[in-house]
């Protein structure tokens, strides 16, 4: 692999990707970074998880000029889960290039607050296509400066019928841009949207296909009555410390959530119909251990990026073989092992043959385990959210110092601490949570008192 040492890049963002640990490239990234920079337009094919996030944001980030207070850089995506974790990502990048604005404008919340906060005209802007084509028809969203263009899972977007909304969006942007394609899957109607709207793109393909040797794939013949069953069973012999159950539909996902709370596993559900702030809450705990499984649909888990996922369970197989690599390579990332399961019941068994035709290899079909008396197990850590974020200049070492100084709990039993414009969430360990609550609740954090609150 390539050093990111090799690009020709500013100062502050060799700063940043030192500061996050990123030494070598990806294969997308190695493979668009060189065409980004030059400012070359890109359509590129690429899994969840391959570091084309970060491509995309040092292209926006290096042709930005932060001294000019006008919107440059916009990036459309599916869902709000996504979107977070992109501004997330570019404003890692920007840390150290001062006074960059990047904004996350998605439906789902009231539109007030948007326009309110799009008074200071943002450098960056990552959204939703409805919410963007909303502020622009209110002529909120002024996009005469914008340089970059990037559309993230495109292939996503359509399939979610954004298709109108993209193609109005971009009407309103200025011809001389450099637009950045990223799908999981190149389907036709993602090469027209190419072919529309980009001019000369390089065209890069990164295979979809997991890696073999990082993850162990079985599949379980189970009567369509069964599943519940085979699914309990399956958790219990694992005992996988996190696992995804992707489910076909949103009543799946909510009945199969349910059927597993009530024999004690700990659990989430993650579909459509959350508002941002349960959504937003629910990644958050699974992401630090708060919660050991989520089950999830494929739109609802698109943005999902667990970096040591231990397990995918397939609750249903998915409805073509690209969807099913792409939930089996969330697991098995980084060097780790990984374990996909899969429950095949009778009639799904054609798509199973299809998976088996595109992997060019003979699946493997295992025997669900006997009836055991293991019992559901607590996830390690607890969830506490402060009502206060980074507009109130609160920062992860600040809640750190709260916790292991005045609060006294040792720095092992503090997990991972994200923090929100008006909200901060900090794992603990089970086992010390309500000490960290009653001293968090009578001391304070930077001289300050804020409102503490367990969630789940």
């Amino acid at each position: 692999m390539t050093e990111f040492s090799k690009l020709t890049l500013i100062e502050p963002l060799r700063h940043a990707l030192t500061e996050a640990g990123y030494a070598e490239m990806t294969p997308i990234q190695e493979a668009s970074l060189p065409a980004i920079l030059a400012r070359r337009d890109v359509v590129a094919q690429a899994r969840t998880g391959s570091g084309k996030t970060a491509a995309f944001a040092l292209g926006l980030l290096s042709s930005l000029d932060s001294t000019a207070v006008r919107l440059q850089g916009l990036v459309l995506c599916p869902t709000r889960e996504l979107a977070d974790q992109v501004s997330r990502e570019i404003r890692k990048l920007a840390r150290f290039i001062p006074n960059v604005k990047v904004l996350t404008l998605c439906g789902g919340v009231p539109l007030r607050p948007h326009l309110a906060s799009l008074t200071h005209e943002p450098h960056i802007v990552v959204g939703t296509p409805g919410r963007i084509l909303e502020l622009i028809e209110r002529q909120a969203l002024p996009l005469q400066a914008v340089k970059v263009l990037v559309l993230d899972e495109a292939d996503r977007m359509l399939d979610m019928g954004f298709s109108e909304a993209i193609g109005a969006i971009i009407q309103t942007m200025p011809k001389q841009r450099q637009t950045l394609l990223f799908s999981a899957t190149i389907p036709q109607s993602v090469r027209e949207i190419s072919r529309e709207f980009q001019r000369e793109a390089l065209d890069i393909t990164i295979p979809n296909e997991p890696d073999d040797t990082s993850i162990e794939q079985i599949f379980f013949e189970v009567a369509p009555e069964s599943k519940l069953y085979a699914l309990e069973s399956l958790l219990l012999k694992y005992r996988p410390e996190s696992a995804v159950v992707f489910c076909n539909t949103r009543q799946e996902v909510r009945a199969v959530a349910e059927d597993l709370f009530k024999c004690g596993f700990s659990v989430l559900a993650l579909h459509g119909d959350l508002d941002q702030r349960a959504r937003e809450e629910m990644l958050v705990r699974f992401s630090n251990r708060s919660c050991t499984i989520l089950v999830a649909s494929d739109v609802a888990a698109r943005g999902l990026d667990i970096a040591d996922l231990a397990m995918v369970i397939n609750f249903d197989i998915a409805s073509d073989a690209d969807t099913h690599l792409h939930r089996i390579g969330r697991t098995g990332r980084a060097g780790r092992r990984g374990v996909a399961l899969s429950l095949c019941s009778p009639r799904e068994s054609n798509r199973a043959r299809v998976i088996e035709d595109r992997l060019s290899e003979t699946l493997t079909w295992g025997a669900l385990p006997s009836e055991s008396n293991a019992e559901p197990w607590p996830a390690p850590f607890v969830t506490l959210a402060i009502d206060a974020g980074r507009q109130d200049k609160l920062r992860p070492g600040d809640l750190l110092g709260a916790l292991t100084g005045d609060a006294g709990l040792p720095g092992t039993s503090v997990g991972k601490i994200d923090v929100f414009p008006t909200r901060t969430y900090v794992a603990i360990e089970r086992a010390a949570h309500v000490k960290a609550i009653q001293r968090l609740r009578t001391g304070k954090i930077k001289g300050r008192t804020f409102r503490i609150r367990k969630i789940g």
